[in-house]
């Protein structure tokens, strides 16, 4: 990976091309995802239709699909794997938005704002359930087994999430076990499952599945500093919402480790104010929250102590992880797409 200024566009470019080849197959699997929204209840495929329309990047789907590429199958199987596993995120997405009293999603209103939290929750459930079908259907106990870990590790990072709220002694493990099981779990469990369908061996398909790991964990990363550098308009939720929340991120992490006694000790007091605010009003979303904390002191010290540009350092690092793992691969195109699929995960604004 390297800083070149004049890549931006041109990787936009590459990334533009790279949709527009995998249009065919993404439209695939946006009607396998819509086909499980049947249900005996009149409210599950509205709530499912206003989740799946409201954007997102397809992400785990195309690296089921490119992985598959990669390693020489290219069926229908994919489709479907990668439809389940696109579930499994929305269902996810629902469930959090619950969990952080979040009245948006990607700038529109959440499912839980609209019909409640209990119609969410429930509709989250119904979708792993929809999820689960869809793996047994395929019949593999490999990926069966990879779906339940995946799912099992998702539920003990939320956990383990909601346990550290508001902590400033949160240490950088502590920080990186929940990432790694909220987020780059799913898509490393992407990348297995297509390495899996190509049958190639272990080796190979535990490359395949660091790759997205090591993705995974560059983009949580990333999404971690545009909570502190991305203006409001561009992530469609207030910044620092994931602050407002309890949860305290790299770069925050990064800062409080370089910061002063008086320092650390004033945003623990200003957590502090944001929890006790959080328990006093249980049912008010958290931007709702946010023009009764003062968060300058935060921001002043997390730009003072660098702590956005050492974050996207690590983001880095991790990318050319993930880069090695994919290297002994001979050069083709998934390959090549793959690789442009990481860059842009560390250079988005958004």
């Amino acid at each position: 990976m390297t800083d070149n200024t004049d890549a931006s566009p041109q990787l936009d470019q590459r990334i533009a091309e790279l949709f527009d080849r995998m249009s065919g197959g993404l439209e695939l699997v946006d009607r396998a995802m819509r086909e499980q929204l049947e249900s005996a209840s009149d409210i599950m495929p509205m709530i499912g239709s206003h989740v799946l329309s409201s954007g997102g990047k397809r992400l785990r789907p195309i690296l089921v699909l490119l992985s598959a590429e990669l390693t020489g199958y290219t069926g229908s199987r994919r489709v479907q794997l990668g439809a389940a596993l696109e579930l499994i995120h929305t269902a996810t997405l629902l469930h959090d938005d619950v969990v952080d009293l979040s009245a948006l999603r990607r700038g529109q209103p959440s499912a839980n704002a609209i019909w409640g939290n209990r119609r969410a929750v429930l509709a989250g459930d119904f979708l792993y359930g929809r999820a689960s079908s869809m793996i047994v259907e395929d019949g593999s106990l490999a990926i069966l087994e990879i779906f339940s870990n995946t799912i099992r590790m998702m539920a003990e990072g939320e956990l383990i999430q909601l346990q550290r709220s508001f902590d400033t002694d949160i240490s950088e493990r502590q920080y990186y076990e929940v990432i790694e099981r909220k987020s780059a779990v799913l898509l490393s469990a992407a990348c297995e499952i297509g390495a899996v369908l190509g049958e190639v061996t272990r080796g190979e398909v535990r490359r395949v599945a660091e790759f997205g790991r090591e993705l995974g964990i560059a983009f949580q990363v990333c999404d971690d500093v545009l909570d502190y550098a991305a203006p409001s308009e561009t992530l469609g939720k207030p910044q620092c919402a994931d602050l407002h929340e309890g949860k305290v991120t790299l770069p925050l992490l990064l800062a409080l480790k370089r910061c002063t006694t008086n320092e650390r000790e004033r945003v623990a007091s200003i957590l502090k104010n944001a929890a006790q605010l959080a328990a006093a009003n249980p049912g008010r979303d958290a931007a709702d929250l946010a023009e009764e904390l003062d968060l300058a002191p935060v921001l002043e010290l997390v730009d003072r102590h660098r702590g956005v540009e050492d974050s996207m350092r690590r983001a880095q690092q991790h990318a050319e992880k993930a880069a090695a793992a994919i290297a002994a691969f001979p050069d083709s195109q998934p390959r090549r797409a793959l690789l442009d699929l990481l860059e842009y995960s560390v250079e988005r604004d958004h």
